[in-house]
């Protein structure tokens, strides 16, 4: 309003002052003014009246109203006395209608259009009848054409700074608009039709490491990740045609140096619709749509994280849950039948029990104790392998010995069992520097799990041979076999395909368990093959000398079913490797 003020009071201003400056020479050269000549000067000089009074008042739209009104009556005056309707000075009525829309005002565009009109009808309709007047057509001619010229150039240069004024709010805008979305976090980002990207804030490399220009048109869309584009379209879509806000993650190819392809970030973006203004007022020509952009990577791989680790609670609940229910079943057997004949050798008198039924009853409680002994020293071992408390002693020796010892220590179950225990080792393995006895438990563990798992009749096979740089011993037997989707799960603590207490088989589920973190930490590996009905082969790969090889010990963690008591334990000076099934 103030660049309106000043565009309104300055050309009046102007041209007033000019009128006072010319008029000696006018006077100078003319003589001394008729009539209708000092009309038009001081019209000339009532700008300067006008100007003042919307400097004093602040009233634009009566300022124009008293202007438009001045400018009527000049022109139709003039107009009158050289020619009427014909004369060059009616062209001054069209130069209110060119003030009043300078003036920005409806009111005073209103009031313009009916002076004009006035002035127009009374020139045709009066003059013709009024008595003739003597015209100075020549010289007034002259002076209502610099009249014109003058006022439209006033006109025009008000225009002009009303123009600036009002496009310089605009432009100071428009730079703290990109200001800001300069300095965002997010990117800003204007799409038209098919998802084409319009516009980009210029801090698209700092956000998404993609220059703004590379995602104009369907550069965006290119690097869409293919699986994520129909999900990209359908939330553009329905903020255009149903003009909803609404929000989608998809995965965008970030470039690297040096690598074309690059790698994927989750980005979020939310969409919201923008109307596009027609002509006339509430009038909608179109819709695009705005949406920002964020890289939420970090926040995918904390949630991806925090689901991980829930599972991992819910494995690790599950294992205490598995660990509490396979160690009532492996304990309650023996427990019985130690109670159960302790008891009834108290009251072998009384019972008339003879010396034959008794050494048996001895011997079940021997059994009896003796598998308790095992139940407890695998946990112990599995508990002392997660925790890292298990340590092994590296020595050279020659490991066909170790297997000749397991073959014989295992003869008397397979036979027990009509299980073919055969043995395939070449006549000279090297030595090797590992743990013996975690060797032997190794052995005895893979042997035992195979006669357990084979039915009478079958073989359960051990060899040998040397690898490269590792000694690879493999146990195959001809039993069960397992499901492929079961495979993977070996090695983990108290895990058996057969979870029913009603089970054939035998067993805590910490063989294999066991197997795997004394192979781990001798540096070796364990690989699994099987297949259901035909058997299982498990074959380990240890270093020659895993002195030098072996992987660094695991670090302490959680043990989900260790209590008081078994923590306790493991705390002591740890316990070489036994050598028992």
């Amino acid at each position: 309003m103030a660049a309106r003020h000043r565009a309104f009071i300055a050309p009046r201003l102007v041209g007033g002052l000019s009128a006072l400056a010319a008029l000696p020479v006018f006077l100078a050269a003319r003589g001394v003014p008729s009539t209708l000549e000092f009309i038009v000067l001081v019209w000339m000089v009532v700008p300067i009246a006008t100007a003042c009074y919307l400097s004093r008042t602040g009233r634009y739209e009566s300022a124009h109203v008293v202007s438009a009104l001045s400018l009527t009556g000049i022109a139709s005056a003039v107009a009158a006395y050289s020619g009427g309707i014909d004369s060059i000075a009616a062209l001054w009525l069209v130069l209110i209608l060119l003030e009043a829309m300078v003036s920005g005002s409806r009111r005073v565009a209103a009031v313009a259009v009916m002076l004009a009109l006035g002035g127009a009808v009374l020139l045709m309709l009066v003059v013709p009848a009024a008595p003739a007047i003597a015209r100075q057509a020549d010289a007034l001619t002259a002076l209502a054409v610099l009249s014109v010229l003058f006022y439209a150039t006033g006109l025009a240069l008000g225009a002009q700074r009303i123009a600036r004024a009002n496009s310089r709010p605009l432009v100071a805008q428009e730079e703290r608009w990109r200001l800001l979305a300069g300095n965002m976090t997010d990117v800003v980002t204007r799409h038209g039709d098919g998802g084409r990207v319009l516009f980009a804030s210029t801090n698209a490399y700092a956000v998404l490491g993609i220059a703004a220009g590379e995602l104009q048109g369907l550069g965006l869309f290119d690097r869409i990740h293919i699986a994520d584009r129909p999900a990209f379209l359908t939330t553009l879509s329905d903020a255009s045609t149903r003009g909803l806000a609404r929000s989608v993650e998809f995965r965008l190819r970030q470039p690297k140096l040096g690598d074309e392809q690059g790698r994927f970030a989750w980005i979020e973006m939310q969409c919201k619709p923008l109307d596009l203004p027609g002509p006339g007022d509430g009038n909608v020509a179109g819709r695009e749509v705005v949406a920002i952009m964020r890289d939420v990577s970090k926040q995918k791989t904390l949630e991806q994280d925090l689901a991980d680790a829930r599972a991992e609670a819910e494995r690790s609940n599950a294992a205490k849950s598995r660990f509490l229910a396979i160690m009532s079943h492996e304990l309650r057997t023996p427990l019985n039948a130690v109670i159960g004949f302790s008891e009834m050798l108290a009251n072998a008198e009384h019972l008339r029990i003879d010396h034959e039924r008794r050494q048996e009853y001895a011997r079940l409680i021997r059994d009896s104790g003796g598998h308790l002994l095992e139940v407890v020293n695998d946990v112990l071992d599995a508990s002392r392998l997660e925790t890292g408390d298990f340590k092994i002693v590296p020595e050279p020796f020659e490991p066909a010995a170790v297997i000749e010892g397991c073959r014989e220590m295992l003869a008397p179950k397979a036979r027990e069992l009509g299980v073919a225990l055969q043995l395939r080792v070449p006549q000279r393995l090297p030595d090797i520097v590992a743990d013996k006895r975690a060797l032997k438990q190794i052995l005895i563990n893979l042997a035992a799990n195979g006669l357990e798992f084979t039915s009478r009749g079958g073989t359960v096979t051990i060899d040998a041979a040397v690898d490269r740089e590792c000694l690879a011993v493999s146990v195959e037997d001809t039993g069960i076999g397992i499901a492929p989707e079961h495979v993977g799960r070996l090695g983990d603590a108290f895990f058996q395909v057969r979870s029913s207490y009603a089970r054939t088989h035998n067993g805590a589920g910490l063989g294999l368990s066991i197997v795997k973190g004394l192979v781990k930490l001798h540096g070796g590996e364990v690989v699994v093959r099987s297949r259901v009905g035909e058997g299982t082969r498990v074959m380990v790969r240890l270093p020659l000398d895993c002195e030098r090889q072996r992987a660094p010990e695991p670090i302490r963690k959680f043990v989900p079913y260790a209590d008081a008591e078994t923590r306790r334990r493991s705390q002591r000076p740890p316990r070489r490797a036994s050598s028992r099934p």
